[in-house]
């Protein structure tokens, strides 16, 4: 039986409902027309809108560093990362002269964030701590996403119009090994049961399996439905891929086991961003038009909670899975750019 079809377990409601309940919510300020969260059909409620400075460009990726209550988020546009402290929210410091920067991941056990520089084909090396950069390290044609196989120390970065997969050794910073895919390469992910990385090959509808310990191809795997592959995310705990496709603004959910198609949905058009609340067993798509799709993942099931538009060019999303909160950045809200920050509806509200 599809995943799609399986009811939920009861005490799978019952802990999402307990957690939905116990989750804080700060004053919400009356809105202009213009800045109107017009999510109603989905179960969220607007917290607040933070302006986040710089001109009103392109963002991209973002990365949780939870420990330290810092989200970094790649401004595209303006060739910053952006350090926003969630607990104080505000913008705590920038990291200038990332060119075109895209992908961006935070990595607290190395005290480090990483930076796909696309402007100039390399990855930057941020200490966490001071915000400076402490090396440059080439990563191909065209750098994008990032994951990091902790068990050997090396990043891998998704060189999408190079088609290939940059292998970074993290202890020295530097490029140990180039795995060709014979396509563009989408996002990139660690699954930390199999410890192997999982890469969209979009041009093929494609994902591939690596062994980080011999930086070998071990699968190929044909995506059924897929059209441009792009985002991806592993529920580890569910053994679940989350592959949200652009090209026919589709989510593809794998069997991870079995690797075969689980459940398939239409989602808001151009999805780009896929984030993941797995306590709440949330899972946000972001698409370019501004439309986020949300579904609720539990054991044996996958089902769509509905759709709506939280904002204008909402295609980036991240997760705070202490305070279940939402970060969408905005690039033009009201002439600045903005984060948009929400909430799970709690029980009861409307």
């Amino acid at each position: 039986m599809p995943l799609s079809s399986m009811s939920l377990t009861r005490r799978a409601v019952a802990v999402a409902a307990l957690a939905i309940v116990t989750l804080g919510s700060i004053p919400h300020g009356p809105a202009t027309t213009e800045e109107a969260f017009e999510a109603s059909n989905l179960p969220l409620q607007k917290v607040v809108d933070v302006p986040l400075g710089g001109e009103t460009t392109r963002f991209d990726y973002e990365s949780f560093d939870t420990s330290g209550h810092r989200l970094f988020i790649a401004h595209l546009g303006d060739s910053e990362v952006v350090a926003f402290d969630t607990a104080m929210s505000r913008v705590v410091g920038r990291v200038a002269n990332v060119s075109s920067v895209h992908g961006v991941l935070a990595i607290p056990e190395l005290g480090r964030v990483y930076a796909s520089a696309t402007g100039t084909n390399e990855v930057v090396a941020i200490d966490m701590a001071t915000l400076e950069i402490t090396a440059r390290i080439p990563a191909g044609v065209y750098p994008d996403g990032m994951a990091y196989a902790p068990d050997v120390h090396k990043l891998y970065v998704s060189d999408e119009t190079g088609g290939t997969l940059a292998v970074i050794d993290a202890q020295s910073n530097r490029r140990i090994a180039t795995i060709s895919l014979g396509g563009e390469a989408g996002n990139t992910q660690y699954d930390p049961v199999s410890k192997h990385i999982f890469v969209n090959v979009q041009t093929r509808n494609q994902l591939f399996e690596i062994d980080p310990a011999r930086d070998q191809i071990v699968a190929r795997v044909d995506v059924p439905g897929a059209r441009g592959n792009h985002d991806l995310l592993i529920d580890a705990e569910r053994r679940l891929a989350f592959i949200a496709c652009e090209g026919n603004d589709r989510l593809i959910v794998l069997d991870m086991p079995t690797m075969r198609l689980a459940a398939s949905f239409k989602v808001g058009k151009d999805p780009d961003v896929l984030a993941y609340d797995s306590l709440l067993h949330l899972l946000y798509v972001a698409g370019e038009a501004g439309v986020v799709s949300m579904f609720r993942v539990e054991a044996g099931t996958v089902s769509k909670l509905g759709d709506g538009h939280v904002g204008p060019n909402a295609h980036v999303v991240a997760v705070d899975l202490e305070t279940h909160r939402a970060y969408f950045p905005l690039k033009n809200l009201g002439g600045r750019t903005m984060l948009r920050i929400l909430e799970p509806k709690r029980q009861g509200a409307s």
